[in-house]
């Protein structure tokens, strides 16, 4: 974010020659550079050629990517991928951040895949040293980086290999300044009906927010695509996305990469700055997954510090948040639909730094990407 004027237009030649290079998703609408009080940015790659492919033991392929430079500095990365992935293969995510000129160590950000009893999928405890850690599915750096280089290794046996469709990286600053945007009245009013799942009821649930939620939009696109084979009860998705290391459903790339394994689904994790945002997405009728503490959606609830998912499909004539909240008892009565108040949204998710789920369907028609987050 300390950037002089001078770096700004070739750091910007490069971002644009990069995309045009990788196939960013991004590259379809013009970004500008960084607006003051943006705190993230994201690529969206499709096209991995320039991408240095060598092979490694067992017949794994190893792709090692150019270097990736950010707009602005970033301390956080987190970083999603969609792959057709046969059953008996692997796919394995490495990240290196430079920086003062210098790399780091690759870390490992994720071992996946749809097979877990062949190739456990999990997580990677204890990488921590001078430079940065890794907490389950994201990377903190000790100071800010501009640019990262990613390691996928994709593997399997008798020679079957996963193809790589998609990579998301989300490079966030989570401590700049956010300006407040206006609100995208269009969205206001607006509800997308979705089938509610809750996340309790089953045999060892347990914290089963995410997939709770991951099943509630598989379940809507399901029925826009009438594509009945994404349509999966709440066991089936946790069972999908567990993390071996981190013992939970809730890593999430983790979450978003079973989502994307089906066949033209995109899905991804990434970082917002404001609530507008969210509504530019309900205005074109996409719901969008939210990462936000549970007791602070609601006054008077017990203190919770636990991450916690739920689906926002939708926005009250006065532009309160309208939900589908997993973490609904039916036995009790509870509903699964609910009305939350938008100040205490927008707090509950600041706790996550504005962290979504984005699901939808290859094809479909998505919000003018403003500020580069998508």
């Amino acid at each position: 974010m300390n950037r002089n004027r001078a770096s700004v237009l070739p750091t910007l030649l490069l971002l644009l020659s990069a995309l045009t290079l990788w196939g960013c998703a991004s590259s379809r609408t013009r970004v500008s550079s960084r607006p003051q009080g943006q705190s993230s940015q994201f690529f969206g790659l499709t096209n991995f050629s320039q991408f240095t492919r060598s092979r490694a033991e067992h017949g794994d392929t190893v792709l090692l990517s150019p270097e990736i430079r950010s707009r602005s500095s970033w301390t956080e990365l987190i970083v999603s991928w969609n792959v057709d992935a046969p059953a008996k293969t692997f796919l394995k995510l490495e990240a290196a951040a430079s920086i003062a000129g210098r790399s780091t160590t690759f870390y490992n950000l994720g071992q996946w895949s749809p097979d877990d009893a062949l190739f456990p999928r999990t997580s990677v405890r204890g990488q921590a040293d001078t430079d940065g850690r890794v907490e389950t599915d994201t990377l903190k750096l000790n100071q800010p980086a501009d640019t990262v280089r990613l390691r996928i290794t994709l593997g399997g046996t008798n020679g079957t290999l996963p193809a790589l469709k998609f990579l998301g990286v989300c490079c966030s600053a989570p401590r700049a300044r956010v300006v407040t945007r206006p609100p995208n009245r269009a969205a206001w009013g607006k509800i997308i009906d979705i089938p509610e799942r809750s996340q309790h009821g089953y045999p060892d649930a347990r914290g089963w927010c995410s997939p709770a939620s991951l099943a509630m939009v598989l379940a809507h696109w399901a029925e826009v695509m009438h594509r009945p084979e994404i349509s999966l009860t709440v066991p089936q998705v946790a069972a999908a996305v567990y993390d071996r290391d981190y013992a939970s459903t809730g890593n999430w790339p983790f979450n978003t990469a079973f989502a994307g394994s089906f066949r033209g689904m995109r899905s991804y994790v990434t970082r917002f700055d404001d609530l507008a945002e969210v509504e530019d997405w309900i205005a074109a009728g996409i719901p969008v997954i939210l990462s936000a503490r549970w007791d602070l959606l609601e006054p008077g609830r017990p203190l919770d510090a636990d991450g916690h998912l739920l689906v926002c499909i939708g926005f009250t004539d006065q532009g309160d948040v309208v939900v589908n909240e997993p973490a609904t008892h039916l036995v009790r009565g509870e509903t699964v639909r609910r009305v939350y108040q938008r100040e205490n949204v927008i707090r509950a998710w600041m706790k996550s730094h504005n962290t979504v789920y984005l699901v939808y369907p290859e094809s479909g028609a998505i919000p003018r990407n403003q500020f580069g987050h998508w």
